[in-house]
């Protein structure tokens, strides 16, 4: 990410979690600790089914009295609609500001130059009284702005930054392995842990209880994670759904179809070689292992 981009993702939402009893009902069914979100430090979380399937994911900042739930804007009456099942009678507000605010992201190089800042994942601080952060999972996507919209066009200026096309930043968070478009493909068809939400920091798994807590820790601690999301790139033809190795076996589907794919992969395959084409469909695709995750 070039220090003097800035990319406004308009297609992010902002769900405000607030109320009385908002850091216990985050606290129960989010798969990371939110007694660790506070002023100076934001989250990676998600949502999961009570047998651990993927629902949601977002990132979490303390806002106020509550919480602001960064998320793609096309899932956020869903995500809405799911956390009002788990409300009950608590004393919880939630509210859609997707119209009010909008998320910026920025190079980590220039977060640095703000005044009070750390390079630290998560870390949170305010510019012009706005909250900007490291992004909690990965330090080279860089840093997050959420702001008033009637507040953006001057903040950005004030941090000589010009705003660029947001495919950029797209572009290049899959090429370092993190999805953040059309997550919604992985609903109820991949476990959290498959995700790589540990890697990306987004499972504590000394919390406690969370809706599908218990699948999760079974998953990681009796080593059954055999398959994993993975990006693709398409080397050549159209890109299909099942995904043949060279001994004519699925090892895997795309699950994301863009020009940004993912694929859940069984990686523990026998001799399993990141390195060769594999069939999908008349495409012939190549899988990427991120930097970051660390696998055998």
């Amino acid at each position: 990410m070039k220090k003097e981009n800035v990319y406004i993702l308009e297609d992010r939402g902002l769900l405000y979690v607030s109320g009385e009893d908002a850091k216990e009902f985050l606290q129960n069914i989010i798969t990371n600790n939110i007694e660790n979100v506070t002023d100076s430090k934001s989250c990676f979380a998600g949502l999961l089914t009570p047998q651990g399937k993927y629902l949601y994911d977002f990132i979490v900042t303390k806002h106020k009295s509550g919480y602001f739930l960064d998320c793609e804007k096309k899932i956020i009456d869903n995500l809405y609609k799911q956390l009002s099942i788990y409300k009950l009678r608590t004393k919880v507000d939630l509210l859609n500001l997707s119209n009010e605010f909008v998320v910026a992201a920025l190079s980590k190089e220039k977060f640095l130059e703000i005044e009070n800042t750390k390079e630290e994942l998560g870390y949170t601080t305010k510019y012009r009284e706005d909250i900007i952060f490291l992004d909690p999972r990965n330090l080279d996507l860089g840093a997050r702005l959420i702001i008033n919209l009637e507040k953006l066009y001057l903040s950005l200026k004030k941090l000589n930054l010009k705003s660029s096309n947001i495919n950029e930043y797209y572009n290049f968070s899959h090429s370092i392995g993190i999805p953040q478009i059309d997550t919604e493909n992985f609903q109820n068809k991949v476990f959290g842990v498959e995700c790589n939400f540990e890697e990306l920091n987004g499972i504590d798994f000394k919390k406690g209880c969370y809706v599908g807590q218990e699948n999760t820790a079974r998953i990681k601690h009796k080593d059954k994670l055999n398959k994993r999301i993975f990006p693709l790139t398409v080397v050549e033809g159209s890109l299909d759904t099942e995904i043949i190795s060279i001994e004519n076996k699925e090892i895997g589907k795309v699950l994301i179809k863009n020009n940004n794919s993912f694929a859940l992969i069984k990686f523990k395959e026998k001799e399993f070689d990141f390195n060769k084409k594999l069939d999908c469909g008349d495409a012939k695709i190549l899988i990427k292992k991120p930097d970051w995750l660390n696998i055998t």
